[in-house]
């Protein structure tokens, strides 16, 4: 009964160790060099569902001219990194001067020196911008470039505005600013 105990013990140890070294021998991947982040924007009243959701990559600028050279005047881009940038509408909203309904849209830009075009997409769940076809746009609207302060990670955010919101993207000391309505603030305007 002696050696049976100490055997068990023993095949218990080796077994420790072996799921032990396993465990440890796992590789993780590094950590992303450009993080995914979600923003939410609300009504002003911070309790209310959230009108719109941006899940985005946030590529660093790294002192690195951007517009014009990393991602070239005149082609489509993801608008930030890895995946494509997914926006959800918990309401209809008016995109600039176009209507959207309720849903889930992958937003693409095409940058130019003095102005974006700016383009929502029905087809989401898509890696950059290599499957991105005209074809499946909702809304393309065109907008004027800003400037702003250095900021160095891609960033969206959000502002209210009198009557409505504006999407910012920015990056660099570029500075994008989408309108947003809603059937509320609409009627607010009247």
């Amino acid at each position: 009964m002696g050696n049976f105990k100490i055997c068990k013990a023993l095949f218990a140890l080796i077994l420790l160790f072996m799921i032990d070294k396993n465990i440890n021998a796992q590789s993780f991947t590094p950590l992303d060099q450009s993080p995914h982040d979600i923003v939410y924007h609300r009504s002003s009243d911070n309790m209310a569902l959230p009108m719109v959701k941006v899940v985005y990559g946030r590529p660093l600028a790294r002192n690195k001219t951007i517009f014009g050279t990393q991602v070239p005047y005149g082609k489509v881009w993801r608008t930030g990194s890895n995946e494509s940038t997914e926006v959800k509408f918990y309401q209809d909203v008016m995109f600039a001067n176009k209507f959207v309904k309720a849903g889930t849209y992958v937003l693409y830009t095409i940058p130019n020196e003095n102005y974006w075009t700016i383009i929502l997409s029905k087809q989401t769940d898509t890696y950059g911008a290599f499957l991105y076809h005209t074809e499946n746009d909702v809304a393309r609207i065109k907008v004027p470039v800003g400037k702003g302060e250095m900021i160095e990670n891609f960033t969206i955010a959000f502002s209210s505005q009198n009557y409505g919101s504006l999407m910012v993207l920015a990056w660099a000391k570029t500075r994008i600013k989408v309108p947003l309505y809603t059937e509320s603030s609409l009627l607010t305007k009247r």
